[in-house]
């Protein structure tokens, strides 16, 4: 993660051209996502096709990758951002926004080699306080995943123990499947 040194506004960082991989405004400083190997890219898109194949009929919710959402005076993108179908921004004529200025309702982030767990950790409780239900840091390097719950409550996961997701998804999973999706 390479963050920049000079500090600017929420509104400045908005307005600058998108950057390749990915930046994130946080406290101020534009922090540069690294960019997503294999077993990144595996497992976010496993996880967006297999959320979106039990919410996306019913509108229960949406699976997003790599989506910027910015709120509480930050403008992040969490590997997964999953919305709840009746928050997901509309433009007046019905069609999908493309600004999300709100919090998802889960954030998902995976840990990509040479990442701080604690910089990705620090924006999954900004999430929290901001009202997102749920969020998932997956660390592949441990095969386990950390759960941020409502009052930004921390469990760690590992194994055959199940996942938790929003209500109303009828998912389950578990750590060790989460993680055979890197096998081929």
């Amino acid at each position: 993660m390479t963050t920049l040194a000079k500090t600017i506004t929420l509104a400045e960082f908005l307005a600058q051209p998108e950057t390749k991989p990915a930046s994130e405004f946080v406290n101020g400083k534009i922090i540069q996502k690294p960019m997503p190997q294999g077993e990144h890219s595996r497992l976010q898109s496993k996880l967006c096709a297999v959320i979106n194949q039990v919410t996306e009929a019913l509108k229960i919710a949406y699976a997003f990758p790599e989506l910027r959402c910015t709120f509480g005076g930050r403008s992040i993108i969490p590997d997964v951002a999953v919305f709840r179908w009746s928050r997901i921004p509309l433009t007046p004529s019905g069609r999908i926004d493309n600004r999300f200025s709100i919090h998802p309702d889960w954030a998902i982030e995976i840990l990509s080699p040479d990442q701080s767990q604690t910089k990705v950790l620090d924006n999954l409780l900004h999430c929290s306080e901001h009202g997102t239900e749920m969020g998932w840091l997956l660390d592949p390097g441990e095969e386990s995943v950390l759960v941020v719950l409502p009052e930004q409550r921390v469990r760690l996961l590992r194994g055959d123990s199940t996942l938790p997701v929003l209500s109303d998804i009828e998912l389950v999973l578990t750590v060790a499947q989460v993680f055979s999706w890197l096998m081929l």
